[in-house]
């Protein structure tokens, strides 16, 4: 499974069928004392960021989508059992967002008082027009102000295998959560095709989670000592947010369309070389990756310190592991990246860095932003480019062993940026980043020269073992320009 651009996806003409959510019967909630519950802090910065922009009429529409393929012809009402199963196992996306009294409510709508509303939406005869439908339609129906938070469709042929597609709000889901929405449809969808009952493992409620975790942190302040590892991270320049350490050629305050492109980095075997020689030098591939990341931002001007911030799941090992929602936390993290040190000795700040931050998962990104950076919390978006690295390994998830078959792929969107992001996987075919960052003539030759010197760099790596800036390629000094919001340190 990976994630890439939906404009690259390969997907074959067909009829689109579409669903939506819709409450039956009267009412719609759950109904009780206490139905409503807090929004996670995730949630609540998200929906806040929304109803800013909207104010003075800026869009920072995001959603994230999934594809997969159902092979054979396709049993339209195993489908859509399948699909709504979906939607009453994970009360998230059975949930209304409003405002109450100043803070954000997620009010869960009863499993019993939801059905499907299909849309026929008709033929397509070409690969452009479908692509082209799919983004309008993810764009239109994946709105945080309005419920549903995420369209479900499929794209049916008769003489081969059906793509089924869902598009989600962020509000309701992250990207760790897209190989669970494929196996928990797939194996309803067989299940009910046989006439069976679906056999899948419990998955807890994100509901659940946002509540409990907005009850344990919404009442500390910034004196509280679970946020020394940010005030540690922070130091003596009191900055909140890394920067990304190269030019992007953005100015300060304005928004950008974006660029959303995908490159591989190494096949599958160059990565399994690139895991072993990561696990000689005492770590695995994932700090081995990002490792060279850092010596790359280095090799094109980059600080000698490597400062960034890094998505975590929450998820854990309990049923969380199964469910769908926005199990992230996000931390920083630092190493020493200087010129002459060896990967053995990079690897082993890595480790030590990782560790470190590891301990300190608990707190909430958003409510250490709220406590720690205040001037920044209101703005839509973050204050200036900042250093981002996300890795996941696809061959992880439920389901993987099914994933030649039903050829999963992720895809994120997002209107508008002042910055980027990296997103970095790894599957059976070995290791891809996809970037979305701020559309501007500097950025794309900084991004390009990144990826291409990431990529050098982890087959110098896998190769030989040993991080040598000096061996790697390094563009002209126009195209890794460090400007004026160069790494601090």
């Amino acid at each position: 499974m990976r994630q890439f651009p939906l404009s690259d996806l390969d997907i074959a003409p067909g009829r689109v069928v579409e669903w939506r959510l819709r409450c039956v019967g009267r009412g719609g909630t759950q109904g009780g004392e206490g139905a409503c519950k807090s929004a996670s802090f995730n949630q609540a910065k998200h929906f806040s960021v929304v109803e800013e922009a909207r104010k003075v009429h800026r869009s920072v529409a995001s959603w994230l989508a999934v594809t997969f393929e159902v092979p054979g012809r396709l049993d339209r009402a195993a489908l859509e059992r399948a699909l709504l199963f979906f939607a009453c196992r994970h009360e998230v996306l059975r949930c209304e967002f409003q405002r109450l009294a100043g803070d954000l409510s997620c009010d869960p709508i009863a499993a019993d008082r939801i059905g499907l509303e299909s849309v026929e939406v008709g033929d397509f005869d070409s690969t452009d027009e479908l692509l082209t439908f799919l983004a309008n339609s993810f764009h239109k129906n994946t709105d945080t102000m309005s419920w549903p938070l995420f369209v479900m469709g499929a794209v049916i042929r008769n003489d081969s295998s059906s793509t089924v597609y869902l598009a989600f709000d962020h509000i309701v889901s992250d990207g760790v959560s897209m190989p669970n929405v494929v196996n928990d449809i797939q194996a309803a969808y067989a299940a009910f095709s046989r006439g069976s009952e679906v056999e899948l493992p419990a998955a807890g409620s994100y509901v659940d989670f946002a509540h409990e975790q907005r009850s344990r942190y919404l009442s500390i302040d910034a004196d509280d000592e679970r946020l020394s590892y940010w005030k540690e991270f922070m130091g003596r320049d009191a900055e909140f947010f890394p920067r990304f350490p190269l030019d992007l050629g953005v100015e300060p305050g304005c928004m950008y369309p974006t660029v959303n492109e995908s490159d591989r980095l190494l096949g599958a075997a160059d990565t399994e070389a690139l895991a072993v020689r990561c696990e000689e030098a005492g770590g695995s591939l994932f700090m081995g990756l990002l490792a060279a990341v850092a010596v790359s931002l280095r090799v094109l001007g980059g600080p000698g310190v490597y400062r960034g911030l890094m998505p975590v799941s929450e998820r854990g090992r309990g049923s969380w592991k199964h469910s769908v929602g926005w199990f992230v936390n996000t931390l920083p993290i630092e190493f020493s990246v200087e010129d002459g040190e060896s990967f053995g000795h990079i690897m082993a700040g890595v480790r030590a860095s990782f560790t470190k931050m590891m301990r300190n998962i608990d707190v909430p990104f958003v409510r250490a932003w709220e406590l720690l950076a205040p001037q920044y919390f209101t703005d839509v978006t973050w204050p200036f480019p900042v250093n981002f690295f996300s890795y996941m390994d696809m061959r992880k998830f439920p389901g993987v062993g099914h994933h030649p078959e039903w050829q999963p792929t992720a895809h994120v969107w997002a209107a508008c940026a002042n910055g980027t992001c990296s997103w970095f996987q790894r599957d059976a075919g070995g290791l891809y980043v996809n970037s979305i960052y701020a559309d501007t003539p500097q950025a794309r030759r900084t991004m390009a020269a990144v990826h291409r010197t990431v990529q050098e760099t982890l087959q110098e790596l896998s190769s030989t073992g040993t991080l040598r800036p000096g061996t790697v390629s390094v563009p002209s000094p126009r195209a890794c320009a460090v400007g004026s919001q160069a790494g601090h340190r």
